[in-house]
């Protein structure tokens, strides 16, 4: 079955967004403005594409973006924005920069009253996440973080089949990230995408934990909803002469009694972006796989085991509404990251309609997922540099 979404017709226009970063040589920002326009009702009007002035204008060039509203910074884009009348103006502002320079736009963004969404993770520590928070709340703006892998119509059906019980108390959860696009020394040939995600200045305080550990530790709380107790980790540098780590192993225990192993890497030689989960209740089991996200399979002890399809008619009302073509016909990345944006936006809709969002449309990361994600950064590497075994998480 194909669900998709539902046709608004009260607000009788599109969204607009604009977007700071994802100019030239940059990777995510097209996937961001390909996700924001997937569901048809929303456009791409604005930008301020890079740091510098002229490669910002340029980056918009290249995107045909009307030259009144390609800007050289997000400075310049939030002054003019915001002197146009509702309707004009941005909806929205969509961050896509390296994660040194997520907190400042979205602050101000914020307290001028534009709605915002953002790459993870969401910004460099927990100070700034809890002015975040504070100035969402206090701002009334609707926010979203891009854990794409939580649009996956499966990953939606995992957690449908731990709310409802099917798989029992859960006991234990495994979560992996294996990559080896960094086994090299990357960084030092100038390669963009490692030049950052290395460098300590725009990274942060971690590597591999904060680029591929933090999408484990929000899959593990999609699905499971488990709140972290202790944590035990021990991060690592493989490459000589990087600044950041490269390989990850966590301990976790939950509030429940439950126990989980999360580890990341991103020197794991001839793999290439292996993300999956294994959840284990007292009666039964679950196992997703990025690299196959269609299909979702389930273990009963003793039993046979079922194989969840993407498109069936019998998933969750949240698995149907992120599907978009029929069974059969893969649908992954690009559609995952559609479906934050589509519920991202709908929640906007709702609020221009005054409305309230019905819980699909909220099915989305917000500022308190973000905070959590840094605070686990945050955990890990403390952990990392202490000789005590187990370090609380509150």
């Amino acid at each position: 079955m194909v669900s998709g979404k539902d046709v608004f017709t009260k607000l009788q226009r599109k969204l607009k967004f604009g977007q700071i970063g994802g100019g030239r040589d940059a990777f995510i920002g097209a996937v961001h403005r390909r996700a924001a326009i997937s569901d048809g009702f929303t456009e791409f009007v604005a930008g301020a594409l890079s740091s510098t002035a002229e490669k910002a204008k340029l980056s918009g060039e290249d995107l045909l973006l009307n030259p009144a509203r390609n800007y050289g910074s997000w400075q310049e884009m939030l002054e003019k924005e915001s002197a146009l009348p509702d309707g004009e103006r941005i909806d929205f502002v969509s961050i896509v920069t390296p994660n040194h320079a997520h907190f400042e736009p979205a602050m101000t963004f914020i307290k001028a009253g534009f709605n915002v969404i953002m790459d993870k993770p969401m910004v460099l520590n927990s100070e700034q996440a809890q002015a975040l928070i504070k100035a969402v709340e206090e701002n009334d703006i609707v926010f979203g973080l891009t854990h794409n892998y939580t649009g996956y119509p499966m990953v939606k059906e995992a957690r449908h089949l731990v709310r409802t019980g099917k798989l029992g108390k859960i006991q234990r959860v495994v979560v992996e990230y294996p990559q080896d696009w960094l086994l090299t020394k990357l960084e030092a040939e100038d390669q963009k995408q490692a030049a950052w995600r290395t460098d300590p200045a725009r990274s942060g305080i971690a590597g591999a934990v904060g680029d591929i550990g933090s999408h484990c530790e929000n899959l593990v709380s999609y699905i499971t909803e488990l709140e972290i107790e202790t944590l035990c980790a021990d991060l690592n540098t493989f490459v000589s002469g990087r600044q950041l780590d490269d390989d990850a192993s966590v301990l976790l225990r939950f509030k429940n009694g439950a126990r989980g192993i999360l580890w990341c890497s991103q020197i794991s030689t001839g793999e290439e972006n292996g993300l999956n989960i294994r959840v284990y209740g007292t009666k039964g089991a679950l196992y997703w796989r990025q690299e196959e996200p269609n299909y979702l399979y389930f273990t009963p002890p003793g039993g046979p085991v079922e194989v969840h399809r993407r498109g069936a008619d019998y998933l969750c009302q949240a698995a149907q509404r992120a599907t978009h073509i029929p069974a059969g016909h893969p649908e992954a990345f690009f559609e995952a990251f559609g479906n934050i944006y589509m519920n991202f936006t709908d929640t906007i809709r709702a609020k221009l309609e005054g409305r309230e969002p019905t819980g699909l449309e909220l099915d989305f990361p917000t500022v308190y997922d973000g905070a959590r994600g840094v605070k686990f950064i945050e955990k890990v590497v403390a952990s990392s540099k202490t000789d005590q075994k187990w370090l609380p998480f509150d």
